[in-house]
């Protein structure tokens, strides 16, 4: 979709040529959600893409994913074969309500700041221990996890004229057992409830729920717990309210299954390979 309230298309090559943010202004990395509809209040939008960021990087802890990164280039990386939770990467992005040209285009970073519940990239970031990295609009850095950076039904942490940089996701997320769980009311339709479960060398047992929640819900139990434990622990910490409510699910049917995914994810991580 054309936006034809936009005058100006600023392209810096660094964060320091970055202009100062502005009421009516937009950043723009792939714009699949930018121009699918009118945009009536912008007047500038400031490309990402001559910053040129390295979509994929690897140094002794952590893969880092720029914000620019698409959905194609991270579901193609080569992963070693030691981060047995890489198969969670090519399921996410298979959990997107969105056809192979769209990743090409769509970016990891553009997913995690629209903030919806069904995001997948969230669902990913945050069961892997993900850390944002955010540039301020004033000059400075903060980190914050996945996790905590969505708050709310497209709803974050970022103010006016932030700019999520990148997310580190350390080795250890990615060496532990993981199972993964998502449904929706049609066969290829947006997430009701995608959650993934993963148990670290130590035995220590996290679930992350998305889709299903307004924001992604982590719980981590010293040890796989029983069924009922699970259960327990689950209508405590996920109260009725946080359960989101759309055309693509109601929440009573979205808190069933998550119960119910959340105990298949149990028991396969119970079983030891």
């Amino acid at each position: 979709m054309d936006l034809n309230t936009i005058t100006e298309v600023a392209h810096p090559t660094a964060r320091a040529e970055l202009p100062a943010w502005a009421a009516g202004d937009a950043w723009l990395a792939g714009g699949t959600w930018l121009f699918s509809e009118p945009q009536a209040h912008l007047t500038r939008l400031i490309d990402l893409t001559d910053l040129k960021w390295p979509a994929l990087t690897i140094d002794d802890t952590h893969l880092t994913i720029a914000a620019t990164c698409t959905v194609a280039q991270l579901d193609g990386f080569a992963c070693p074969p030691d981060w047995i939770a890489a198969p969670l990467i090519n399921q996410c992005c298979r959990a997107f309500l969105a056809s192979f040209k769209i990743w090409k285009t769509a970016t990891v970073g553009g997913n995690i700041c629209m903030s919806l519940p069904a995001g997948p990239m969230i669902s990913l970031t945050s069961a892997l221990d993900g850390i944002c990295t955010i540039w301020q609009a004033d000059g400075g850095e903060r980190t914050i996890p996945v996790a905590e950076f969505v708050t709310g039904n497209q709803a974050n942490v970022l103010q006016p004229g932030d700019l999520l940089r990148q997310v580190e996701i350390p080795f250890a997320a990615l060496k532990r057992r993981s199972a993964f769980r998502q449904i929706s009311l049609t066969p290829v339709g947006r997430s009701a409830a995608l959650l993934i479960g993963s148990v670290d060398s130590n035995g220590v047992f996290v679930l992350t729920v998305t889709a299903s929640t307004v924001r992604p819900i982590k719980l981590s139990f010293a040890s796989i717990p029983t069924s009922d434990e699970l259960c327990a622990t689950i209508l405590h910490h996920i109260t009725d309210d946080l359960y989101h409510n759309d055309v693509h699910g109601k929440p009573l049917w979205r808190k069933h299954m998550t119960l119910r995914l959340a105990e298949e994810i149990r028991a396969e991580l119970q079983v030891r390979p």
